[in-house]
C-alpha cells in the first residue's frame, strides 16, 4: 500500500493558518495559505499531508459543529477544495483528521437536543440523562470526552449517527479527494464501528487508509486487515526523546525489538506504524531534548526505524514549544512562511533515504550493537540490508561486530564506509550503511 512508503507532514491549519482561538463567525480565507507551503513540503521530502481538523468547531477543530462545512475562520469549502487540488497537482497525497468519537456544544443536533430536551429527535444520538445534569446547567447530564463536557460523546451505536457520519467522508473523497484519515482517539472507538468504517471507505477508494490515533496499549485492537491500517507509535514517540535524555539507548532499541524483532512473541511484524518526535498534542522534540546535539540523531533515529516517519510543520527547522500553561498557542503556532536550515537540509536528506531504500520502508528489525550510548540496528528487505548507527556520545567510539561485507555505502551522504578494522562513530553522528543481503 502507498502508505508503507509513505513521509508525512503534519499541519494543523487553525493554528498555522492564525485563526482566532474562539469561533467568532467571521469568514477569512487562511486556508489558501497552505498553498504556499507545497514547494517546501516536496523540497523537505514529504509525499503526504496530514491535516489536522478543519471543519466548523467551537474552538480547536476537535469540537465539531458541521461535519460538511469548513470552519469559517479558515474559509470555504472551495478554498479547501483549492488547497487540495495544489497538494495532488503536486504528487502530494492528503489526509484528513476524522473526529467521529464526540462533537462541540455547538454541534446542531445538540444545540437541538438543548432547546427541546427529551422531545429533540436527536436526543438518542448522544448518552443523556434527562435525571441528571452537568456544569453547564442544560437540565441534563450527558457523558463527555473523558471526563470533558465541552466534547459531547456520541452514541455511535446509533445508526443515523454513522450514516451521518460516512456521508460526510463521503462529501470529503468527492469534493476535496482525500486519500485516508486520522481517527481522533481511535483508542475511543468501537471496534465495530471501525470495522464498518474500513469497509465503507475502501468501497469509495480501494487505497483509501486509516491511520488511527492509539496510546497504549496492544495496538492490534485497532489494527488489521479489517480495522485501522496503521496507528500512532506513542510507545516509541517517549523513548526516541527519553533514550537520548538519560543515555540509554537501551530504551528505544528493546521497544523496537519488543515491536519489529524477529521473535516469533513480536508484536507488529510486518505493521507500519505512524513514528514521531513531536505533533500537536505534545512538546517540540526541540524543547524536549536537554541536549540540543541530539536533534539530527534524534531524526536519524525517526527514519531509520520501522513505520512511517511524520514531520509536524515548524519542527524541521527546530521550533520550540512547550505543552502547558493553559494554552495550545506554544504548539499550534501561526507560521506566516516555512524555513530552512541545516537541520531542515539533514531532515531532507533522511526523507530521501528513507523513500528508496526497500529496506528501510518494509524491513524487519535486529539489535547488532548496543550500548548505553551507541546502537546499531539492522532493517532488511528485498535483497537490501541497511545498518543504522548512531553515536549520541561527545566521544568517538568504534564498533567491533561482523559487517557480512567489507564496503558500504552511506545513504546519507553517499559516501563509501570500509568495515575493516571496525567502524568508527565520530561524536554526535549517524549513518544509514546499504549493503547486499
Amino acid at each position: 500500500m502507498w502508505f508503507d512508503e509513505a513521509v508525512v507532514y503534519q499541519i494543523y491549519p487553525l493554528g498555522l493558518c492564525g485563526a482566532p482561538a474562539e469561533n467568532d463567525g467571521i469568514q477569512a480565507h487562511r486556508i489558501l495559505r497552505l498553498a504556499d507551503w507545497t514547494a517546501h513540503i516536496k523540497h523537505l521530502g514529504a509525499d503526504t499531508v496530514l491535516l489536522n481538523p478543519v471543519f466548523d468547531s467551537d474552538r480547536h477543530g476537535y469540537d465539531t459543529r458541521d461535519y460538511f462545512t469548513v470552519d469559517s475562520r479558515l474559509g470555504t469549502n472551495e478554498d479547501l477544495a483549492q488547497v487540495c487540488r495544489t497538494f495532488h497537482g503536486a504528487g502530494l497525497r492528503v489526509i484528513f483528521d476524522g473526529v467521529f468519537n464526540h462533537v462541540g456544544r455547538g454541534f446542531w443536533a445538540f444545540r437541538d437536543v438543548r432547546e427541546k430536551k427529551w422531545d429533540s429527535p436527536y436526543k438518542d444520538w448522544f448518552h443523556i440523562s434527562f435525571e441528571g445534569n452537568t456544569a453547564y446547567n442544560d437540565g441534563f447530564w450527558y457523558e463527555g470526552w473523558e471526563g470533558h463536557n465541552e466534547l459531547v460523546k456520541l452514541n455511535l451505536q446509533n445508526p443515523a449517527v454513522v450514516e451521518h457520519q460516512f456521508q460526510a467522508i463521503r462529501a470529503w473523497v468527492e469534493q476535496f479527494q482525500i486519500d485516508g484519515l486520522r481517527l481522533d482517539v481511535a483508542y475511543c472507538l468501537p471496534p465495530d464501528y471501525i470495522r464498518q468504517l474500513r469497509s465503507f471507505t475502501q468501497s469509495l477508494k480501494p487505497d483509501f487508509v486509516l491511520l488511527g490515533e492509539t496510546l497504549h496499549g496492544d495496538y492490534n485492537r485497532w489494527m488489521g486487515p479489517e480495522l485501522c491500517h496503521s496507528v500512532t507509535n506513542y510507545e516509541c514517540y517517549k523513548g526516541l526523546w527519553s533514550s537520548f535524555n538519560s543515555m540509554n539507548l537501551f530504551e528505544i532499541c528493546h521497544s523496537l525489538a519488543r515491536q519489529f524483532g524477529p521473535e516469533p512473541w513480536t508484536l507488529y511484524k510486518g505493521a507500519h506504524l505512524l513514528s514521531f518526535l513531536d505533533n500537536h498534542d505534545v512538546t517540540r522534540i526541540a524543547s524536549q531534548l536537554t541536549n540540543p546535539t541530539h536533534l539530527p540523531l534524534a531524526y536519524a533515529l525517526l527514519f531509520g526505524m520501522p513505520g512511517v516517519p511524520a514531520v509536524y510543520y515548524g519542527s524541521e527547522w527546530g521550533m520550540k514549544g512547550v505543552k502547558g500553561g493553559g494554552t495550545d498557542a506554544p504548539l499550534r503556532p501561526e507560521v506566516e512562511m516555512a524555513q530552512w536550515s541545516e537541520l531542515t537540509d539533514y531532515i531532507a536528506k533522511l526523507a530521501d533515504a528513507h523513500r528508496q531504500s526497500p529496506a528501510l520502508c518494509y524491513g524487519g528489525y535486529r539489535n547488532v550493537v548496543l550500548t548505553n550510548r551507541q546502537c546499531i540496528f539492522e532493517r532488511a528487505a528485498e535483497g537490501q540490508r541497511v545498518l543504522v548507527a548512531v553515536n549520541a556520545d561527545s566521544q568517538p567510539y568504534t564498533a567491533h561486530f561482523d559487517a557480512g561485507c567489507g564496503r558500504a555505502e552511506d545513504l546519507i551522504t553517499g559516501q563509501t564506509h570500509d568495515f575493516g578494522g571496525g567502524s568508527e562513530l565520530p561524536p554526535y553522528s549517524a549513518f544509514y550503511w546499504k549493503t547486499e543481503r
